[in-house]
């Protein structure tokens, strides 16, 4: 009965089917307790009543039915705690209960269910620790966006059958476990607060299975280990928002199968190796805000489709290939030392190209008009000179255009509006003309007023040379579908873009 628009409680209404053994009423709209008379003969073996509106706690009661194997309850309202000996459901395999509003511990007695194979309780409130020994029987255990503490058990990741491990968005604290088993697939554990090192040898024997490893958002530190290279099944590796140090180590350049990396926001120094740079499969490379230096490596994987290096300390110029990359979709290289010519990018950029607060200089390149599915592009906070080109007015797909703290000069193109969509750039320097005659009145109104008042022990510089505060809401952090695209805007220095 799964999948319609039922709706009601539910008492008494099944009791009557003395057989039955499966009972599937998910997403439909029933509201109410969990129902607790489901056949008198007491053989049923799946509970599946997922997405919901039950509410209440789990009872007792459900405990009675000693033949169940799968409890579904996920995305309800329940509320309450896991009843204390829901150990004694010795044939469970399956126990759902995800997106509830369920609390309290989670009870030792599940390590007793030797049949039980995938626990998830992720998005609720469970505090205390987590169960030692939990994942002896498990494969798939997910406790993630809880209030859990304490450390992780040392074993919790070692067991023989353990495939998915995830408890990320707790409160946990101490090390990373460092055995690890083979057969694990994923391991999340971001959001946490985690010290200590990455373990060096999580994949020390032949084979393993490591596919996925998340630990960002913690507090980790040292170095990246080496050893990560014998991970050969990676395809994801986030270690972002940490507190790593030293150099990014070449041997990930091994990783083959690596899709996506992301070790941005800790504190690597160091050059980029092109071991990386040139990983085949990788799809997604964020190294911002670091401490990196150097070039960028001369060349890329033709598989990027964002390419995330601001906020370092990279020097010389974009590799000239980047336009071969077809499938890069957004490039982020803000705040950094970058200079020289700035080449042809791939046509199929689309969320964002930022250039700012680099050292580029000369014109601004013609063939950004290319560029027609571009939405964001940012070249505040460098040294383009000349015209803004009126090609530009053909990117028709563009909402944000950043030219603020250069040296353009001539007349504003003009910007249409595309799709109801209506370039910011206009709408920018339109307000800083607002804001430079109001601020150019209220000085006038200020030195008038100090005129007449003969107030000689304060005197109000002149406008060249002056070194106001900019107001703070003109400091913007400009959000993409990828994040925080930062820009300081100041629109004392956009005026010169009409003068």
């Amino acid at each position: 009965m799964s999948f319609n628009n039922l709706s009601g409680n539910i008492s008494m209404q099944l009791d009557g089917m003395v057989s039955l053994k499966i009972l599937y009423l998910s997403y439909n709209n029933f509201i109410g307790k969990i129902p607790t008379k489901l056949g008198s003969s007491m053989v049923l073996e799946e509970l599946v009543l997922s997405n919901n509106s039950f509410q209440g706690t789990i009872p007792d009661q459900i405990l009675s039915y000693k033949n169940l194997t799968m409890i579904d309850f996920k995305s309800n309202i329940l509320s309450g705690s896991i009843p204390l000996d829901i150990g004694n459901l010795s044939r469970l395999k399956t126990l759902s209960l995800s997106s509830n509003s369920l609390g309290g511990k989670i009870p030792m007695s599940l390590v007793n269910i030797t049949t039980l194979v995938r626990f998830a309780a992720n998005l609720n409130s469970f505090t205390g620790a987590i169960p030692l020994g939990i994942t002896k029987f498990l494969s798939y255990l997910d406790l993630s966006y809880n209030d859990l503490s304490g450390s992780i058990p040392e074993g919790l990741l070692s067991p023989s059958q353990i495939v998915l491990v995830d408890l990320s968005n707790n409160m946990l604290k101490g090390p990373v476990p460092r055995n690890i088993s083979p057969s694990l697939v994923r391991l999340r554990l971001g959001e946490n607060f985690l010290t200590g090192e990455v373990p060096s040898g999580t994949c020390g024997e032949a084979g393993h299975g490591l596919t996925y490893m998340e630990l960002e958002k913690n507090n980790l530190t040292g170095l990246i280990p080496p050893g990560l290279s014998s991970c050969k099944k990676l395809a994801l590796l986030n270690l972002a928002d940490n507190q790593l140090t030293g150099a990014l180590p070449p041997e990930l350049g091994n990783l083959s199968n690596l899709q996506v990396l992301k070790l941005q926001m800790n504190k690597l120094n160091g050059t980029i190796p092109i071991q990386i740079s040139q990983l085949q499969q990788l799809s997604t490379l964020n190294l911002s805000l670091n401490s990196l230096h150097g070039p960028i490596p001369s060349e890329m994987s033709n598989s990027l489709v964002l390419l995330d290096l601001q906020g370092n300390n990279l020097n010389g110029s974009i590799l000239s290939s980047i336009g071969n990359l077809g499938k890069l979709m957004e490039v982020q290289l803000g705040e950094n030392k970058l200079s020289g010519d700035i080449p042809k990018m791939p046509l199929n950029l689309q969320i964002a190209l930022n250039l700012s607060s680099n050292q580029f200089s000369g014109a601004i390149p013609s063939s950004f008009a290319d560029l027609v599915n571009l939405e964001i592009l940012d070249l505040s906070n460098n040294s383009f000179s000349g015209e803004i080109p009126p090609s530009l007015t053909k990117m028709v797909a563009l909402t944000q255009l950043q030219l603020s703290n250069n040296h353009l000069s001539g007349v504003l193109p003009a910007f249409g509006s595309y799709n109801g969509k209506s370039v910011v750039a206009a709408v920018l320097i339109a307000i800083a003309a607002a804001i430079f005659l109001v601020g150019m009145v209220t000085l006038l109104v200020v030195l008038i007023s100090r005129h007449y008042c003969k107030v000689n022990d304060e005197r109000v510089q002149s406008s060249e040379g002056e070194n106001l505060d900019l107001p703070q809401v003109l400091q913007s952090n400009l959000l993409t579908p990828n994040g925080i695209h930062r820009s300081n805007i100041d629109f004392s220095k956009v005026m010169e873009v009409v003068a």
